[in-house]
């Protein structure tokens, strides 16, 4: 398969990019997944057999098939076989290319479909989670921004590394976080509720303030976005200044369960070859 695989990309002249192209689930290749469930498809209707681990080869159905006039083998030619017709009653999701349909038509594997509905449900999870985020009051804010550094391990527990300043005279810092349990060196936070931009001249205060504490590294969190000039004034200065806008505060939240909660669980398995390698 492997080598099919290299063999079938040469001949369809993909790029590099389009070779190593993943998944939304990042799982594997869009191109290695799509050449594997069209093995899976043409064995289910008797045109492939597999006389070996990992080595597929044409039965005489198959090979009956190429002798025809050339035809587009799809899954609407398949289904002139009982075998397939069979398999496709078992599992109604496999999508059928119409026979009218173009040849550059392109239909999901259903690897690419469980990763669009994943991609789509997930962005419309964040859009969500945005929204709870601007509505919240400036004092939840900040303890939820200290509820993600330490569900991304910074500290340890909430008790042991984390303490809200937000207090008058602060210097600007909103939060101070361990960051790791032995507290060797300290992070220090602003967390602000935003409506526009957050420009250079935010972060160049921020900067100072962390002058101020001897402090090397910041994390500067934002409900709305960073300027481009915001942006390239952290990559210049020697200070650490992270900048986490809406969107990835909203990612970080969901990919650490702070805020979100799982209602379904789907697990995908695949064949365990070794399991089946007779010694």
């Amino acid at each position: 398969m492997s080598d099919l695989i290299e063999r079938l990309a040469s001949e369809f002249h993909l790029s590099s990019e389009e070779r190593s192209a993943l998944l939304p689930s990042g799982a594997s290749r869009v191109f290695a997944s799509r050449v594997g469930w069209a093995r899976t498809y043409l064995g289910k209707a008797g045109l492939l057999e597999t006389p070996a681990r990992g080595a597929i080869r044409l039965t005489l159905r198959g090979k009956g098939l190429l002798e025809e006039a050339p035809v587009r083998v799809d899954s609407q030619v398949l289904l002139r076989y009982p075998e397939f017709v069979a398999f496709k009653e078992r599992t109604p999701s496999i999508p059928v290319v119409p026979s009218n349909a173009g040849a550059d038509a392109i239909v999901e594997t259903p690897d690419e479909a469980m990763g669009r509905a994943h991609t789509q449900l997930q962005e419309s999870l964040i859009d969500d989670v945005m929204s709870r985020i601007r509505g919240s009051s400036p004092k939840f804010f900040e303890k939820l921004v200290l509820d993600v550094l330490v569900a991304m391990g910074y500290g340890g527990s909430l008790q042991d590394a984390a303490r809200v300043v937000g207090q008058s005279g602060d210097g600007g810092i909103d939060g101070v976080i361990k960051e790791d349990k032995l507290g060797l060196e300290m992070i220090y936070i602003q967390a602000k509720r935003w409506e526009g931009q957050v420009g250079r001249p935010q972060i160049q205060s921020f900067a100072g303030s962390l002058e101020g504490f001897r402090a090397r590294k910041g994390v500067f969190i934002t409900t709305s976005a960073f300027s481009r000039d915001a942006r390239d004034y952290v990559e210049r200065i020697d200070k650490r200044i992270v900048l986490i806008d809406g969107s990835m505060l909203a990612r970080l939240m969901i990919e650490h369960d702070v805020g979100v909660t799982v209602i379904e669980t789907f697990h995908v398995r695949r064949v365990d070859s070794d399991y089946f390698t007779e010694a």
